[in-house]
């Protein structure tokens, strides 16, 4: 196998299972432990992983690129956003957040007549063959990591505009931290899309619960609709019984 294909594989295994052994990487990889080594050294310097004892895992603190998270769990994304996506009705106005998830929406929703507000580069560059789709961007410094805009003078948009739906993405959610991002400029607009929204709908995959990254932009109580691809365990169950926030899976 080539080495730049065992690191990408190295890699994805290491974001799918978030911590494993050095010998568990020798035995799924049919390699010997200082290849292993040397590899797990490179993914390192690099940023993408740390090193924790006897092994690796994912280093939440560094941002990964948006090409890069876009092919991770595709068709859970697919399914979570179709399944957002049926509460988007004609008339509506929109805050879709920066995410590969999020982005995904734009299958399920290129039909409707609708406006929509985004920071998400990618969304707004696909929904251009879409005439009945209202576009408006954010604007603001391109964060290419992200594919997104971000301004914190665009935080106006949300005293200027009607948005009566927000959908939000997150790196990692949790009942103690909250839900998180990568990248503070990002959490800015994601904490007053939030704020201002009168329904806000969180897109997370099953694999992000119980992590978290570099900042929290808004507790998890605060939002309104869950959309997630598991029933997530009975604690997270409880506590959106509790804080009224409907899961949808």
């Amino acid at each position: 196998m080539l080495k730049t294909k065992r690191l990408d594989q190295i890699k994805e295994y290491v974001f799918k299972h978030k911590n494993v052994s050095l010998d568990e990487l020798v035995e799924v990889f049919n390699v010997s432990k200082n290849t292993i080594r040397r590899d797990v050294k490179l993914l390192v310097d690099q940023g993408e992983l740390k090193k924790v004892y006897g092994g690796v895992s994912v280093n939440h603190s560094t941002l990964v690129s948006f090409n890069d998270r876009k092919v991770r769990n595709q068709s859970e994304k697919q399914k979570i956003a179709k399944l957002a996506s049926q509460y988007v009705v004609d008339g509506d106005i929109l805050f879709i957040d920066s995410g590969t998830t999020t982005f995904e929406m734009l299958e399920y929703i290129k039909e409707k007549n609708i406006t929509v507000v985004t920071n998400n580069v990618d969304f707004i560059v696909e929904a251009m063959p879409y005439d009945n789709l209202n576009v408006y961007s954010t604007g603001g410094m391109l964060e290419r990591n992200t594919n997104s805009f971000v301004s914190y003078k665009g935080l106006d948009i949300f005293n200027t505009y009607n948005i009566n739906k927000a959908f939000m993405a997150s790196t990692g959610i949790s009942i103690s931290n909250g839900v998180t991002n990568s990248s503070p400029l990002e959490s800015e607009i994601k904490r007053s899309a939030v704020k201002k929204c009168p329904q806000v709908f969180l897109l997370v995959d099953h694999q992000k619960f119980d992590q978290y990254a570099l900042t929290t932009y808004c507790e998890l109580a605060d939002i309104d609709y869950l959309v997630t691809d598991k029933n997530p365990n009975v604690q997270y169950q409880e506590y959106f019984k509790e804080n009224d926030i409907k899961l949808i899976y």
